[in-house]
């Protein structure tokens, strides 16, 4: 399982349709918006991954 770092859910990455890579680093999203969430600020939701500062939503 990995964290969702826009939204914080957590998915399987094996079942992951939405993927972004930033910094040599592949992240896995719940859904289309959030990886667009993601791509317009990589740096903001990398940096959030790294100091663990989530919030949770539920789809």
């Amino acid at each position: 399982m990995v964290t969702d770092v826009v939204c914080g859910m957590h998915i399987d990455e094996t079942k992951a349709t939405e993927k972004s890579e930033y910094n040599g680093k592949t992240y896995c999203f719940c859904s289309s918006s959030c990886k667009s969430a993601f791509e317009k600020e990589p740096k903001k939701y990398a940096e959030r991954k790294e100091s663990g500062s989530e919030h949770q939503h539920h789809h």
